[in-house]
């Protein structure tokens, strides 16, 4: 899989391109099955419709990876908080983790899974054999964030009170979420995924210090734990507004995801040799494709065709973006790289 041998700096023809968010509401055809699925839950849960939607990038965009369709979230509402997606609002969580109590009340999700697990072996017995599967979690900090403030929020204010006055019940609660987290990624690999990703969404709203303590070292941690047991497996990373404190990555991992807001030249130089960098273009320039050319153009002549880069967005495709523009990406990305 050209995919997968870009993962560890293997040569390929070109240079690999999926996309972050790639199964969502741009797609007509992703709109039509979620319909069919109701709610948003009832979708991840529905093993044929996640396999349906997961393939659709593939089959579309002819991307060299999928990437299982699910959410970070199915985690925190199998260990036992409820969770629902309101119109308009997004996830919201009825219980929330306030004391250490909570954190110990909390059950096991690894069990209860196996829809996911069951879709992850559905979409790789249909998905071509040149196409990766990746498979993928939160990290224990962004799923934090929502466990102890009940949906998204903008100023974090009561994880970081937590954070600053009781750090032994977040330490908790991340260290729960850590050990779910390796069964749930093992399970995915088990069940037939050839990479994994962790998304750290909400890692932009710590100061370095406490990202390291709070965020980083639990994710190393994962990672850590996945290439012990699966080396075959690559292991990709993605913090989400951290590019100061790049001179502070380090772990057991392959491939690390470069956000659009961290300049690719700087990520290069700090992590180029260590790591495979994943990214980073903007996703907004798909509204446009003069805009689009020249940010690929960019991306291109600062990691060239010799492998280290996996092309990507600096996060997720907009649920208005042009399919038409997603698919030249494609096509543009691959031509402009053939060795």
């Amino acid at each position: 899989m050209i995919f997968i041998d870009a993962c560890f700096r293997k040569k390929t023809p070109y240079t690999p391109i999926w996309l972050m968010r790639q199964a969502g509401r741009y797609l007509s055809e992703y709109r039509a099955t979620r319909a069919k699925a109701g709610g948003f839950l009832d979708l991840c849960k529905n093993v044929n419709l996640a396999t349906e939607v997961t393939l659709q990038p593939v089959e579309i965009l002819d991307v060299d990876a999928a990437i299982l369709f699910s959410d970070i979230l199915v985690v925190p509402l199998e260990m036992g908080l409820p969770l629902e997606f309101l119109s308009g609002e997004g996830p919201h969580f009825n219980r929330t983790i306030t004391t250490l109590e909570d954190v110990k009340a909390l059950g096991c999700a690894k069990d209860k899974l196996g829809y996911v697990y069951d879709a992850v072996s559905s979409i790789r017995s249909k998905l071509p054999k040149d196409k990766a599967l990746i498979g993928f979690c939160g990290s224990p900090w962004t799923l934090a964030t929502y466990m102890i403030e009940g949906q998204g929020s903008k100023t974090y204010a009561k994880s970081k009170a937590m954070l600053y006055k009781q750090p032994q019940v977040l330490k908790a609660l991340l260290e729960r979420l850590s050990d779910e987290l390796k069964a749930y990624l093992e399970g995915q690999i088990q069940a037939g995924a050839n990479a994994v990703q962790i998304f750290d969404s909400w890692a932009g709203a710590l100061e370095q210090e406490a990202y390291l303590e709070f965020s980083w070292g639990y994710m190393k941690d994962i990672a850590k734990y996945i290439k012990g047991k699966y080396p075959h497996i690559p292991v990709m990373l993605f913090p989400k507004g951290i590019g100061a404190y790049l001179d502070k990555i380090d772990g057991e991992f392959d491939v690390f995801g470069v956000d659009w807001g961290t300049p690719m030249n700087m990520a290069k130089e700090k992590l180029g040799k260590k790591y495979v960098l994943q990214g980073n273009l903007e996703p907004s320039r798909l509204y446009d494709v003069d805009s689009m050319r020249r940010g690929v153009k960019e991306i291109l002549e600062i990691m060239g065709k010799d492998g280290g880069h996996i092309f990507n967005l600096g996060h997720g495709m907009l649920p208005d973006l042009p399919r038409e523009n997603a698919i030249e990406l494609v096509k543009m990305v691959r031509e402009a790289t053939r060795r």
